[in-house]
């Protein structure tokens, strides 16, 4: 990494010299505008608008437009007075709460590196802001203007955000605001079912670019002079659904599936809610485990009956036989006899 600037924070009467690096850096693939026939790079020519003659920079001002057609142009000169207090210097101002922060506020971000013997006064000003959980404000001026920023820890480096001004922030001002529109609880319920059902921790690496890969891909293929493969199309984003309770139910259902968990359920004619999604489950596990023992009692039952009427059958076939010679000999005593 190039440093981009070089200064000192200024920590109450400390003085920690540092080196500025950009954080940050954009992946957009980036094209040249040339000459369609022969490829020849496009090149644009600094002219004025009222004699046409080509400009140099040098010949260049800045022109402020105060309407009607009409420019002030500032030299030089008249920036040079401007009170640019820290030019060189990141002045703390003091400690707050990162909570405090509206991130709708942070602009770009910079590495600060120690430089020479800045190392001690660096460690400890990265430390004690470790401890004390806070972020500083600080002033400095970057490219001839001061911006408000932060500095706070990143992976053991002092990290410096600039920040927009408050007056930079523009306020939202569209006509739903005004609206009286109201949301149903059992809609709030299932939204919020949605929200846990995709509640996950953020991991950033496993976000990618596909346009760019794509981009990418097609660039390869046109340099080795291969054949470029046309992308599969994306899914048709869905119609819009005229109802709500259905769209987040099938929402919540889908993320449920991704995960690998069963669907939800919804009973009865009533709309499901996550509260009575839940009172159903815990009834229908209730049961269940009330008839599971009777089930079972009633098995054993009828194991026994069944095995007490095999044991039982030998003895009634035996008590049987034994009646039968009894039964004979009664039948004959009982006959009458014949006369002679």
């Amino acid at each position: 990494m190039r440093a981009i600037w070089k200064g000192a924070v200024s920590f109450g009467l400390v003085s920690i010299g540092v080196k500025l690096y950009s954080a940050t850096e954009e992946k957009d693939i980036r094209f040249h505008q040339v000459h369609r026939e022969d490829g020849g790079r496009i090149r644009y020519k600094r002219t004025c608008s009222v004699c046409g003659e080509e400009v140099t920079y040098d010949d260049i001002a800045k022109g402020y437009d105060i309407g009607g057609g009409e420019m002030v142009i500032l030299t030089d000169e008249d920036f040079a007075d401007l009170p640019l207090t820290s030019s060189r210097a990141i002045d703390v101002l003091e400690f707050v709460p990162a909570e405090q922060v509206d991130p709708i506020l942070y602009n770009k971000a910079y590495f600060l590196e120690p430089e020479g013997t800045a190392t001690k006064p660096y460690v400890l000003l990265r430390d004690a802001l470790t401890d004390s959980e806070r972020v500083a404000i600080v002033k400095v001026a970057l490219r001839q203007r001061e911006q408000l920023a932060t500095l706070r820890v990143r992976e053991g480096v002092l990290l410096l955000n600039t920040m927009l001004w408050p007056d930079e922030i523009r306020k939202p001002d569209f006509g739903f605001l005004d609206e009286d529109l109201k949301v149903r609880p059992p809609e709030l319920a299932m939204a919020s079912s949605l929200i846990d059902s995709m509640t996950g921790e953020f991991e950033p690496d496993v976000f990618t670019d596909d346009y760019r890969a794509a981009l990418q891909e097609v660039i390869d293929a046109k340099v080795e002079g291969r054949e470029v493969v046309q992308p599969e199309e994306a899914e048709e984003a869905p119609a819009a659904a005229v109802d709500l309770m259905a769209a987040l139910k099938a929402s919540v259902d889908r993320a449920r599936a991704a995960r690998g968990e069963q669907p939800a359920r919804g009973g009865g004619g009533g709309e499901p809610t996550p509260i009575s999604s839940a009172r159903s489950a815990q009834k229908a596990a209730e049961k269940k485990a009330a008839k599971a023992p009777a089930k079972k009692t009633a098995e054993k039952k009828t194991a026994e009956k069944k095995t007490a009427a095999k044991k039982a059958e030998p003895a009634k076939k035996t008590a049987a036989k034994k009646a039968e010679p009894a039964k004979k000999t009664a039948a004959r005593k009982t006959a009458p006899r014949k006369s002679a």
